[in-house]
């Protein structure tokens, strides 16, 4: 009896074990086939929208696994690796016009673009992926300390640029006015890097210069395309058929660029009306956007010569005007391959606080050569060497002069 009954204890015992056994294999695999996003209670709007397939799984694991293996994990808000994983969402375009701003950073955009500014006075880029100098602006401490066109940034101060986003850098050298930033600078030609410290100054931006030469030749030269550019060019060129002159070099070196409607306007005081300008280039997400000269007439276009002077600081909207002239075939572009910035950014509130700038459409040539290619080859290449800037002899000016003198 007593064994029987040590049997039957025995039973229920090993019974129970294979019931906790089950239980918990059960739990195991609940807890596998438990969605990893179900274990993030802190964040809302987790569904995504109609239409998204992507398998979001692998994203909620690693949170998962953030939250239970990072000893930082607790120092970051959940809030804060939103913004961190929407920024690497907006970087995975490969983009580096392309940004998403987070509350601080969006703050500071604005105030960037609706107000003047102290800095050195220079536009940036991404070229091959590395931070590279646009163009110094003319008159400012960028073009004073020595900085040019195509200047590849290593550091800003002590900190390297592998990966900063242009508003990153920008947001850097900008500053105070009589403060100094270092800037670290690859040049072609050199054999090791270049450390400049430019002291930043109110930002004064140059528009346009014209003169008439004592051969004859009338020379614009246009530094950026804000919205004051298309009046004073106008001016400019009743200056011009007053002089007499029938000889016209634009020179659009070290133009960053700027607004849209101004290329348009200026490249519509030579072509005639609704010759092709530009188009904006949707990809899949429309048909192209074209603009067309609105044909102002102001010069007869049969009795003049025109060249146009560019370099590698030439980007944008000098781009645009350069190709449009150009392949209408009312001037030759004379000087170095243009830089090659030819996308069109549209900013758009994400939330009430945070902003995202996205690359939205590409610029076409009329004859339908995407300016972020590799910029605008030149009609008439010329290479400056530094021995030229030394003597401070231009080349390419001389080769203008030439082509408008000589007629070759």
């Amino acid at each position: 009896m007593i064994k029987k009954h040590h049997k039957k204890i025995g039973l229920i015992c090993a019974a129970v074990v294979v019931l906790v056994g089950v239980f918990a294999l059960g739990m195991y695999v609940e807890s596998v086939r438990r969605p990893y996003s179900a274990s993030v209670t802190d964040v809302i709007n987790k569904d995504a929208p109609a239409g998204i397939t992507a398998d979001m799984e692998p994203f909620w694991k690693v949170w998962t696994l953030i939250d239970q293996k990072s000893p930082e994990a607790s120092k970051v808000s959940s809030q804060d690796r939103v913004y961190g994983a929407i920024k690497g969402l907006v970087e995975s375009l490969g983009d580096p016009y392309s940004v998403y701003f987070p509350p601080q950073d969006s703050k500071d955009f604005h105030d960037t673009i609706t107000g003047s500014f102290e800095g050195i006075g220079m536009e940036v880029g991404i070229k091959d992926k590395v931070l590279t100098v646009v163009a110094p602006l003319k008159n400012t401490p960028a073009e004073q300390a020595g900085i040019k066109s195509g200047d590849k940034i290593l550091k800003i101060d002590s900190k390297a640029t592998d990966g900063m986003s242009v508003d990153e850098a920008v947001n850097l050298i900008r500053g105070p006015k009589g403060s100094v930033v270092q800037l670290t600078l690859y040049r072609d030609g050199q054999d090791k890097p270049l450390v400049i410290s430019v002291t930043r100054d109110v930002i004064d931006i140059p528009t346009l210069d014209s003169k008439l030469r004592s051969d004859g030749v009338y020379v614009i030269s246009l530094y950026n395309f804000s919205a004051s550019s298309s009046t004073l060019m106008e001016e400019a060129l009743h200056k011009f058929a007053a002089s007499g002159s029938t000889k016209l070099i634009i020179d659009l070196r070290g133009n960053p660029g700027g607004y849209l409607d101004s290329a348009v306007d200026m490249a519509s005081y030579f072509l005639p009306e609704g010759d092709v300008v530009v188009s904006e280039d949707f990809g899949t997400n429309g048909a192209p956007r074209v603009y067309r000269s609105k044909g102002y007439d102001l010069l007869n276009m049969n009795k003049i010569k025109v060249a146009i002077l560019v370099d590698k600081g030439s980007a944008s909207a000098s781009e645009i005007v350069a190709g449009a002239l150009s392949e209408h075939g009312v001037a030759p572009l004379i000087g170095e391959t243009t830089y090659g910035k030819g996308s069109v950014q549209e900013v758009m509130d994400v939330t009430d606080d945070t902003t995202l700038k996205l690359t939205v459409a590409k610029w076409l040539t009329p004859n339908g050569i995407s300016i972020s290619e590799k910029g605008l080859d030149p009609t008439i290449p010329v290479t400056v060497t530094d021995q030229d800037i030394a003597n401070k002899v231009d080349p390419v000016l001389n080769r203008a002069l030439d082509y408008l003198q000589n007629g070759k």
